[in-house]
């Protein structure tokens, strides 16, 4: 599994083999059953995930006590929640597995000795949140442009993986619909 960490961020950084064994001393790894929370509501986030195997969700639940997704992480992808990690305050939100999941952990204690042991693990992370960061701006980008149909059609073409693995209600609740309204016009678009 530590393999699959190395490669991911040899697309970034180049690291040898004796610095990768060092950088993999600052995380832990962990098995989540589904469902199983690494944040609630009212926690302070103390670390960040790499995902090695499966897929988390962030959620938050709304005033009429809907859950409302805004994130997913499948594999090689990183999740946290940011506001809270930087800053130390009490969340809001939920990171939650969506199925039996495999994670790095790195606490942010480790993370801030190891930007400062390794410099070039700053580079790294500075790449990864551009990429995070330039999604999320396009992400708005469609929610603003795009109609609600429109946006189910982009998520079709744009990531296909989620669809087979992840149930119909979440890719609802990512995309601001009611699972009736997904179903609607999954039938239209599929008969």
């Amino acid at each position: 599994m530590l393999e699959q960490f190395k490669k991911h961020l040899n697309k970034f950084i180049t690291v040898s083999d004796g610095e990768f064994e060092a950088i993999a001393g600052y995380f832990e790894m962990q098995t989540l059953k589904k469902k199983e929370n690494l944040l609630t509501e009212g926690q302070v986030c103390k670390a960040s995930y790499f995902v090695l195997e499966g897929i988390l969700r962030k959620f938050f639940i709304n005033e009429k006590g809907v859950q409302q997704t805004t994130e997913f992480a499948i594999e090689n992808w990183w999740m946290t929640e940011t506001f809270s990690y930087i800053n130390q305050t009490p969340t809001e939100f939920y990171i939650q597995s969506v199925q039996a999941s495999q994670v790095l952990i790195i606490r942010q204690k480790a993370y801030d000795d190891l930007l400062e042991k390794h410099p070039v693990m700053e580079r790294y992370f500075r790449m990864v949140y551009q990429k995070a960061y330039a999604a999320a701006q396009m992400r708005v980008k469609m929610l603003y442009e795009h109609s609600r149909e429109e946006l189910y059609r982009q998520f079709l073409k744009n990531q296909p993986a989620f669809l087979q693995r992840v149930p119909q209600y979440l890719i609802a609740s990512y995309l601001g619909f009611t699972p009736e309204y997904l179903s609607e016009i999954r039938k239209k678009n599929f008969s």
